[in-house]
């Protein structure tokens, strides 16, 4: 069954290019971005590590790990790595999974659970193996994101939207189309005019009685 987002990201055990993790162990009190790749010596792939890797310190003030799965052995990964560090110019600052049998990407709906490991897969085959999974420190998935293999994820984004799951997790808001973090938010509508008084009492405006925005709460 696909996961949604609500839902408990699955725990696994698996090898990576850091050693041997417990995911939510690993996870701990922590936000988390999981990102996935479907073959290793992929050239959008590799960018994208790179450029992870250069904005680990972006992720950590938000008290969040990253953590890569690429569908290749950890021995490939590290030879992997030695090209990341050539083109980007860092070396990869945090875990990328092994997940040659497919386990973990069958777990978070990536591919098929009909899908084989056996026999020569190219990223083709994997093509799916292309998310972007939020976990909240209760380990429940905050987002699910899906890329196409010609298309390279925007660190931007996943931060933006980190930033805006965060809010709704510690306030009553949403975010607006465009939001960017510091920018107003919208009380949410599950919070009645009388209880959201309370929690914001500078008021708010409402160019409609359900669209009310308040100042970010810094």
């Amino acid at each position: 069954m696909a996961l949604r987002i609500g839902d408990r990201a699955p725990d696994f055990t698996a090898s990576t290019t850091t050693g041997t993790i417990s995911f939510h162990d690993w996870i701990g009190d922590s936000w988390c971005v999981l990102f996935s790749h479907p073959k290793d010596f992929t050239p959008v792939c590799l960018t994208e590590l790179g450029q992870m890797a250069i904005r680990k310190g972006d992720f950590e003030a938000r008290g969040c790990k990253i953590i890569g799965l690429s569908v290749d052995p950890v021995a490939r990964h590290l030879a992997w790595a030695d090209d990341v560090k050539d083109v980007c110019g860092t070396p990869l600052t945090y875990p990328l999974i092994g997940d040659p049998d497919l386990d973990i990407a069958k777990a978070y709906g990536m591919l098929p659970a009909s899908a084989s490991a056996a026999g020569p897969r190219t990223a083709m085959d994997n093509a799916t193996v292309r998310n972007v999974f939020i976990i909240a420190p209760d380990k429940t998935i905050r987002l699910i994101l899906a890329y196409p293999m010609t298309t390279g994820r925007s660190v931007d984004e996943i931060l933006r939207v980190l930033d805006s799951v965060q809010l709704t997790a510690d306030h009553k808001l949403a975010t607006p189309a465009n939001w960017q973090p510091g920018e107003d938010a919208v009380i949410v509508t599950s919070l009645s005019d009388e209880d959201a008084r309370k929690a914001f009492p500078n008021g708010w405006r409402a160019p409609k009685p359900y669209l009310r925005f308040v100042e970010h709460p810094n």
